[in-house]
């Protein structure tokens, strides 16, 4: 998988699980879903990284804050309930997909600025989605396999949403 995300181009390239590393002999190995096996006393017990479990919940915590900004729009200003129901519900999924990692959990965060009007809170919503999808773009290049793809995934759609959200410039009729 690649995804290209602003106008930098950033590039992720995503990597092939090998369902056989980590898994074998006596050393501590890395698995494609972020969990190392360390040998225990009734044998080897999968344990989930502690750097996709940080990575993981950091991206829970900014998803969850995008969540708490979406709901506070819809309450500011109810004509865009309809526009935003859509990002919104992306964001409840990705934050429970992210929650299935052991370990994985959200912080309380303080809530983003909704804007004085509608087409300032479209766009601090879509300021927000692009800043957020540049830190997941940015982190899932620090991981591999299955935690990777999920930022990666991540980062696509805030960036889809950033640009589908984000007020249309007027051309200048000059």
């Amino acid at each position: 998988m690649t995804v290209a995300l602003g106008p930098g181009a950033t590039m992720l390239a995503g990597c092939k699980d090998d369902p056989s590393a980590g898994s074998g002999g006596s050393g501590n190995g890395s698995g494609a879903n972020g969990t190392t096996t360390s040998p225990g006393p009734t044998g080897e017990t999968p344990t989930v990284d502690p750097a996709v479990v940080a990575a993981l919940s950091t991206a829970a915590t900014q998803v969850t804050q995008l969540s708490q900004l979406y709901a506070n729009v819809s309450r500011k200003f109810p004509a865009l309930r309809a526009q935003l129901a859509a990002g919104a519900k992306y964001h409840v999924s990705h934050l429970a997909k992210l929650k299935e990692t052991a370990g994985v959990t959200a912080k309380a965060a303080a809530p983003l600025a909704v804007g004085a009007t509608s087409q300032a809170a479209l766009a601090a919503i879509a300021k927000q989605e692009q800043a957020t999808a540049t830190i997941h773009a940015t982190a899932a290049a620090k991981l591999s396999g299955a935690p990777a793809r999920l930022l990666a995934e991540l980062a696509a759609a805030e960036t889809q949403l950033g640009t589908t959200l984000a007020p249309v410039k007027k051309k200048d009729k000059s």
